[in-house]
């Protein structure tokens, strides 16, 4: 989808490796690596990205060292553009038709950002008719790469509306946090 808004295939690759892992550093050979793209278009692409602020670079010993920079502009835009190109988001969109019928799902920047959570925190909400079994099912195969559990909760619109109306604090908690919606729309989803 992003093909035709980032028409560079090595630019958009380098997008993605970066923001599915905000806090790597990488050096050139490695994204060539990551990204199997030519070193010469890696190079070029890099070479853009540093000198626009968007990558932070730094000379260590002999080689030199990209990573985010988490002040540029646009940085949580792309973020949250990024995040959806992610495996769980593209999972979830896959497989729409099977999981149930969706109203909202709800994706915390802290999953984004790979941030840990607390015990009683999510990083995911589901509001609709679900088959959980599918969703287990696509979290569990999430969680492979994401290197620990990915706490969800999956509940009808009915329940939601009710929890969101009695002020239930692990509801709100959520809701007030910043969050990319992969189904819905943010401003109904918080009404």
């Amino acid at each position: 989808m992003l093909q035709h808004i980032i028409p560079s295939k090595a630019r958009r690759k380098i997008l993605e490796l970066f923001f599915h892992h905000p806090s790597e550093n990488y050096y050139l050979r490695r994204v060539v690596r990551e990204t199997i793209e030519e070193v010469n278009a890696v190079k070029r692409e890099l070479d853009i990205l540093a000198e626009e602020k968007l990558l932070l670079r730094e000379k260590r010993l002999n080689k030199v060292y990209y990573t985010l920079n988490k002040n540029y502009l646009f940085y949580d835009e792309f973020l949250r553009i990024f995040t959806k190109t992610g495996l769980l988001p593209v999972s979830i969109h896959k497989n729409l038709s099977k999981i149930g019928k969706i109203k909202f799902v709800a994706l915390s920047t802290k999953f984004s950002k790979n941030l840990p959570i607390k015990e009683d925190e999510i990083y995911l909400l589901m509001v609709g008719i679900i088959v959980v079994a599918e969703v287990e099912s696509i979290i569990a195969e999430a969680e492979k790469s994401f290197g620990r559990a990915i706490n969800y909760t999956a509940m009808t619109e009915d329940e939601f509306i009710f929890r969101k109306k009695n002020s239930d604090p692990f509801i709100w908690r959520f809701l007030k946090q910043p969050k990319i919606m992969l189904v819905g729309i943010e401003d109904e989803l918080l009404k």
